[in-house]
């Protein structure tokens, strides 16, 4: 009996680790008709950051200067989330509407 309940626990145990969610966080920062909501905003390490499309103009995310370059398509709804995974700051902008529409990550 006692190495029934003990196999129980253990299996309970288990089952409670891999039902802990992690500890990844996601941002989200509005694209709306030429500007970033959210001019600077700082996360964490391994934070995604959803860029989320509310205006009715071509947007697009373009990492200008930063640790990691990247680059979403040229959207007017939708999203576009990107983890970021190193520390630094990234500087970026909207290509059809710089250099007014930009924004800057701190990522820590």
């Amino acid at each position: 009996m006692k190495k029934l309940i003990a196999a129980g626990a253990a299996t309970v145990v288990a089952a409670g680790a891999l039902a802990i969610p992690a500890f990844a966080s996601t941002k989200t920062v509005q694209v709306k008709d030429n500007k970033f909501v959210a001019t600077k905003i700082t996360v964490s390490k391994g934070t995604t950051v959803k860029w989320v499309w509310k205006g009715k103009a071509p947007h697009d995310v373009t990492v200008t200067k930063g640790p990691v370059k990247f680059k979403s398509s040229v959207k007017t709804s939708g999203s576009f989330s990107k983890k970021l995974t190193k520390k630094g700051t990234y500087n970026l902008v909207c290509t059809i509407h710089a250099p007014g529409m930009k924004m800057t990550i701190t990522v820590k």
